[in-house]
């Protein structure tokens, strides 16, 4: 049997099972159809043959229709930072309910959270903030700023980066633009129509001739996260976002330092916890950064924030001819504000190093069962203790240690991407999307909820004994598909 027969296989049993243990969720899924495309309202959630359909969560667990418990290792892809039942959440919320909702006018609240979170990301060029309903509109307002305060037009992205539902660039897309846009797109997408100029992340020598090759004068912004949670949680190299910072200083470009998954990996963040590891300690600051998830407390939330001179466009009291504007009903609500001001107490210095290293403990649990297969390489665990992904345009993704890109090796079938309590279990090669979706049932058939592309951001309900059980459940599956992934 070819490996391709053998994945498609193992792909039929998988669904298979899946199907005669959750026949509510199908009956659900093929109902909400008549009134939702393909029964789904956020693609991201969706998963061949459907998706599972949750009845309820209480601290760490989801229990779905069809009566299967699990435990949550997806956080609401990071949102969901403080489980299903967080008192201290759930007390915010009742305050804000106690005091009445919708004021159409400012709160108290709003404005301690707006303290709070200066105060918090300083470190990483935050000196004023406003707030949003989600990270794609924080996004979208920051590169508004960005071209408004430089009067030009063009935003460099990157490979396999993701900014929100109106800001995706994956890889055969990010050739595609910088191809000339020859022919039809390789896929369809809701981009906002900005100028975006595509270049491979982590890869300092093909980014820096794509700016070179750019207009004089014409580069408004550089837009990138320090960890690709969407893209897999890939890390960028500290020397990567140092030379970010250098181009933009250079060309006159603003830095947008997009940390709507990336804020829960250090207490200021991930950007200001890169500055300490590469070059001489200078921290690396953003001219805007872009927040969301945990930070409202899991309720809906974004918010942009930088330097005061930038954020300043947003003054209200500056006449129309000046001022940027940025409405929005829901901005302030008062359960965000509330809930956001309780969050950041809970999630203190302490908890984000407590956090971090219950990240690295499933890091090393599954980095040791992917040596006791195999299927890391003794030669080539350097690199696989502690991946970067060099992208290129002109060849394939590879990775490397530290600032040698000479030293790259290929990457394997199988291999894990993390950084602090962000992971990721990802695979390689033609067949990587099945093998996404047979290692997403295993784990379901093992009691665990996490996406379907393999992420796992830790909540702060997750314990010891819950990763153990996750390692558990990877060496299970790397035993039981060993042959298939090593053929």
């Amino acid at each position: 049997m070819s490996a391709s027969a053998a994945v498609a296989k193992a792909v039929a049993a998988a669904h298979a099972t899946f199907e005669a243990h959750n026949p509510e969720s199908r009956r659900l899924h093929t109902s909400a159809a008549a009134h939702m495309p393909g029964g789904n309202t956020r693609t991201v959630l969706y998963a061949e043959p459907y998706p599972v359909a949750i009845r309820s969560g209480d601290g760490n667990t989801l229990t779905s229709v069809d009566g299967r418990t699990y435990v949550d290792f997806l956080g609401e892809f990071s949102a969901g930072l403080f489980g299903h039942s967080h008192p201290r959440i759930a007390a915010a919320v009742h305050m804000a309910l106690g005091a009445g909702w919708n004021y159409g006018g400012e709160s108290v609240a709003e404005k301690l959270l707006a303290a709070a979170v200066t105060a918090r990301f300083a470190p990483g060029g935050v000196e004023l903030i406003r707030f949003t309903n989600s990270g794609t509109e924080a996004n979208t307002f920051a590169i508004g700023a960005a071209l408004a305060w430089t009067g030009r037009k063009k935003v460099l992205v990157f490979s396999t980066g993701y900014h929100g539902g109106t800001f995706v660039f994956p890889m055969d897309l990010c050739r595609w633009m910088h191809g000339g846009s020859q022919g039809a797109p390789p896929c369809r997408n809701m981009n906002l129509p900005h100028e975006f100029v595509a270049a491979p992340y982590n890869n300092v020598a093909e980014t820096r001739a794509i700016v070179d090759a750019l207009p004089p004068d014409s580069l408004a912004a550089i837009l990138v996260e320090p960890v690709q949670g969407s893209g897999g949680c890939r890390p960028a190299a500290p020397g990567f976002l140092r030379f970010l910072r250098a181009t933009a200083d250079r060309l006159g470009a603003l830095l947008i330092v997009d940390e709507v998954m990336t804020s829960r990996l250090g207490p200021a963040g991930a950007l200001a916890a890169a500055s300490a590891v590469d070059g001489d300690g200078t921290p690396i600051k953003a001219d805007l950064m872009s927040f969301g998830k945990w930070i409202g407390g899991g309720m809906t939330f974004g918010a942009f924030g930088g330097r005061r001179d930038i954020m300043s466009l947003f003054d209200p009291a500056l006449g129309a001819a000046k001022r940027l504007m940025h409405p929005g009903t829901y901005n302030n609500n008062v359960f965000t504000m509330y809930a956001g001001l309780a969050a950041l107490e809970i999630y203190d210095a302490a908890a984000v190093a407590a956090l971090n290293a219950r990240g690295d403990r499933l890091k090393a649990g599954i980095t040791n069962a992917l040596v006791a297969t195999g299927l890391y390489p003794a030669e080539h665990m350097a690199y696989l203790t502690d991946v970067i992904e060099v992208d290129s345009f002109a060849g394939e993704t590879m990775l490397y240690t530290g600032a040698d890109a000479a030293a790259s090796v290929a990457l394997p079938r199988v291999f894990l991407a993390s950084r602090g309590s962000m992971l990721n279990l990802r695979f390689a090669g033609s067949d990587a999307g099945h093998w996404h979706n047979i290692y997403y049932h295993f784990m379901l058939e093992k009691g665990i909820y996490m996406a379907s592309r393999g992420y796992t951001p830790l909540n702060l309900v997750i314990a010891d004994k819950d990763v153990d059980m996750f390692v558990a459940a990877v060496e299970a599956f790397l035993a039981a598909y060993k042959e298939e992934l090593t053929a």
